[in-house]
């Protein structure tokens, strides 16, 4: 999933909805945000499932590939990772960033049906929007998404993750980096690869892309 970085909001209280801000690490692109007036405190959800996993922050960052200090400002919400670099801390500790997000939800409270408001915001809603259909995907075997990439929006460094993707491009043109290939798709074109191989996606372009996707299962 070249152009530029793409920063994001910090979150400061207990979770509800969600987003995707910035980072202050080794990688760019896109980064983890917030969504309406409830937030994620990620730098305490980070050290919770940290400590579960009996790992001190050296031991992560160094699984991680980062910086002990990055972990450590993270844990502080000092700075808001960005998607590539959370990525790599949860893949560590096997957890999606769907589920990180994930908001409690009861049996009797299953949605069906979404208004757009509704959808939870994985990005940081300006450059880049990934708004995903549902709050808790845990368990659910598809996550779809509603992607907008602003002229300039870049992913960052190529990650890849355990499922299969695909999607269409509803508006605009998308630059797609999948392995050692690399396309320009444009309206009414689509893609569809394995995400186990390292991905990336960027729109270098004067106009906005609209893509509508799919993953599967919802690892991202």
């Amino acid at each position: 999933m070249p152009g530029q970085a793409i920063a994001l909001k910090r979150k400061k209280a207990p979770v509800a909805h969600e987003k995707v801000s910035k980072a202050a690490s080794k990688t760019s692109g896109p980064e983890l945000s917030d969504v309406g007036s409830q937030h994620l405190d990620i730098g305490y959800r980070l050290k919770e499932l940290r400590t579960a996993h009996r790992l001190s922050i050296r031991g992560l960052a160094e699984a991680a590939g980062l910086t002990h200090s990055t972990i450590a400002q993270i844990e502080a919400n000092k700075v808001s990772p960005s998607i590539s670099s959370m990525k790599r801390i949860l893949n560590v500790l096997n957890v999606p960033l769907s589920e990180f997000f994930a908001e409690a939800e009861t049996k009797s409270e299953e949605k069906i049906f979404f208004a757009a408001k509704e959808l939870v915001e994985l990005a940081d809603g300006k450059k880049l929007s990934y708004r995903q259909v549902g709050s808790n995907l845990k368990g659910k075997a598809i996550m779809m998404l509603h992607e907008r990439y602003a002229p300039g929006a870049d992913t960052g460094e190529t990650y890849s993750h355990e499922a299969e993707e695909c999607g269409v491009v509803v508006t605009g043109k998308l630059m797609i980096v999948v392995g050692s290939r690399e396309h320009c798709l444009k309206k009414g074109e689509a893609y569809y690869f394995d995400s186990r191989q390292p991905h990336r996606m960027y729109n270098p372009f004067d106009e906005e892309c609209e893509v509508i996707s799919a993953v599967s299962p919802p690892t991202f």
